[in-house]
């Protein structure tokens, strides 16, 4: 990665990457812990950070399952007179952090990140960081599309192990930031600010500095209470109502904000940051974004590249892709099954790419994974929840996980419950509580369908009442809403479809594959334009960006070269604008 913040929307001037070579070693005999490799790591091998040790990127490339692996750098400590906090973006999925021999903290999860404080276990100079990651094939662990038996099967891939995203050490005052909130008020032209910090006595500030071009706009400040202050602030320059600047797929406009802590009268933390001002709303059929209708183009991203599976190679890697999926005239991105690299949401709120924010899948029903599902959603939720970009968030999809949720009164409740605790948090977005069919309670009502012909498309499709009714089944075995629920007068949205490969002697896609690009293309608008005809349907997902492994229907190849002419897909993809 170049040296651009692992998290750009929350950034100090002092801290340091501690991507790169580290020490690696496989605990297959599950004896580390007794030999004390936390005080040492018995290995010559060496990983690349954050490349795990399947993918080539990472410099071992072994695609076979080991429960345990361990890292282990030399980290320079330069500035004792501040705390130092060491910050993991992700790994998966229970993670150990040693710092000189003594436990650190613990972390469970594969798409959240986490963060020490080392202060305590730190000396001036040369430092030992040891990290001890197990992973498992559980199948009630968030996992997504990381296979859970010994080969690749059907659209699920290589497993993930470790260390995945990006690692870096922080200096940071003793008293600091730990966590804002920004939400947007379009209709009331504020900005709602609620900042938490690890100060609970007396005399500590909180000041929120906003910007736009370099323009002081406002300066608001409040005093913490039990370690919270709540803020609003204006985004109208001199108090002119026309003056906001409002955030979507054509204007992407971002104001910069600074939080700055004083404790007394010294500024003793800084937080560089920034937000957009758009509001996305549902009104009956419609999805409003800044109350217009919102006709949503999207293309299904699972965020996997060729020597690098699960992670970016580059911050240049993520901007291509962004940039090509503009190219191709699409307005948004349903990131399938993966909460994708910081980096990426930030390219996204730069550049005006709408995100349906999804998280991995568990695979089997349980107390257990329920709990992990739970703690992990609401993680991601308040990790990513300022990025503008991000319109609608996806917990669930096609029952994965919750195979019996038609008739299942268990399943189905854990799905309000997700929705509602949702909710509480984030009252704003969207929720799809299934996507892809049998719906409990869901703000849009998502359809998966990869009918190879338009016409039978349209014909399916024609009645809206029937195909919204549980007569109706989709793929012969599903119906659009769980048992007990029915259609409420939502917008519906085909959330996946197309999925055309060419002709290969390996490797699969929907339907029949194709001979050539002339036949892609014919496919692809019979497909596009019978659902652009639908006047009730809201926008649509095609599958998907590029090629994953063994799931050859993409747009693209899986190292991003063209398969087909993009200016064409772009001219099919536009036609319809609302």
């Amino acid at each position: 990665m170049t040296k651009l913040h692992p998290r750009p929307q929350f950034v100090r001037k002092d801290w340091e990457l501690l991507d790169g070579k580290w020490a690696f070693a496989f605990d297959d005999a599950g004896i580390g812990l007794a030999e004390d490799w936390c005080a040492h790591l018995p290995t010559e091998r060496g990983i690349e950070v954050p490349f795990t040790y399947e993918t080539k990127a990472s410099g071992i490339h072994d695609e076979s399952h080991h429960a345990v692996v361990w890292y282990e750098r030399e980290v320079e400590i330069t500035k004792m007179e501040k705390d130092v906090l060491l910050h993991f973006e992700g790994s998966d999925y229970a993670t150990t952090v040693w710092v000189n021999g003594k436990v650190v903290g613990e972390h469970r999860g594969c798409y959240t990140a986490f963060v020490f404080n080392i202060t305590d276990y730190v000396t001036a100079g040369e430092n030992r960081v040891t990290v001890r990651v197990q992973d498992s094939m559980d199948t009630a662990q968030p996992r997504g599309k990381q296979r859970w038996i010994k080969d690749n099967f059907g659209c699920w891939y290589v497993q993930t192990t470790g260390i995945w995203k990006s690692v870096w050490l922080e200096y940071v005052s003793p008293v600091h930031i730990d966590y804002v909130k920004m939400t947007p008020d379009v209709d009331a032209r504020k900005i709602d600010l609620e900042v938490e910090a690890n100060a609970w006595h007396e005399g500590v500030t909180a000041r929120a500095t906003i910007r736009f071009d370099g323009d002081l706009i406002e300066e608001v400040s409040a005093t913490l209470k039990d370690g919270v202050a709540i803020m609003n602030a204006s985004v109208l320059a001199n108090g002119d109502p026309w003056s906001m600047k409002v955030w979507n797929t054509e204007t992407p406009n971002l104001y910069d904000i600074t939080f700055t802590l004083i404790e007394g009268n010294t500024v003793v933390d800084r937080v560089e940051s920034y937000f957009g001002m758009r509001k996305i709303a549902i009104e009956g059929e419609k999805i409003l974004l800044n109350n217009e209708e919102l006709y949503q183009r999207l293309i299904l991203d699972q965020g996997y590249w060729q020597d690098s599976d699960l992670t970016p190679p580059s911050v240049a890697a993520l901007e291509l892709d962004i940039d090509k999926i503009i190219e191709m005239g699409y307005n948004g991105v349903r990131k399938h099954q993966k909460v994708e690299d910081n980096r990426f949401l930030y390219l996204c709120d730069k550049k005006g790419l709408l995100v349906w924010s999804e998280v991995g899948s568990t695979y089997s029903f349980s107390d257990k994974a329920v709990a992990n599902f739970t703690a992990e959603w609401l993680e991601i939720v308040k990790q990513n929840y300022n990025h503008p970009s991000i319109i609608t968030w996806v917990p669930f999809n096609e029952s994965w996980g919750m195979e019996d949720i038609h008739g299942n009164k268990k399943q189905q409740q854990f799905t309000e419950g997700i929705y509602y605790v949702t909710k509480s948090f984030d009252a704003m977005r969207p929720i799809v509580t299934n996507d892809g069919w049998d719906h409990t309670i869901s703000d849009i009502i998502t359809l998966h369908d990869y009918e190879e012909n338009g016409e039978k498309f349209t014909e399916r499709y024609a009645d809206q009442e029937k195909l919204l009714s549980n007569a109706f089944q989709h793929n012969g075995f599903r119906h659009p809403f769980a048992s007990g629920y029915e259609n409420l007068g939502k917008p519906v949205i085909i959330s996946e479809f197309g999925g055309i490969a060419f002709q290969s002697e390996s490797g699969w896609g929907y339907g029949n594959q194709v001979q050539d690009e002339a036949a892609f293309l014919e496919r692809f608008e019979s497909i596009t334009s019978a659902i652009q005809g639908l006047d009730y349907i809201s926008g649509f997902c095609y599958t998907q960006v590029s090629d994953v492994q063994q799931e050859i229907n993409g747009l693209l190849t899986i190292d991003r070269q063209d398969k087909v002419d993009l200016a064409r897909i772009r001219d099919i993809n536009q036609r319809r604008k609302k």
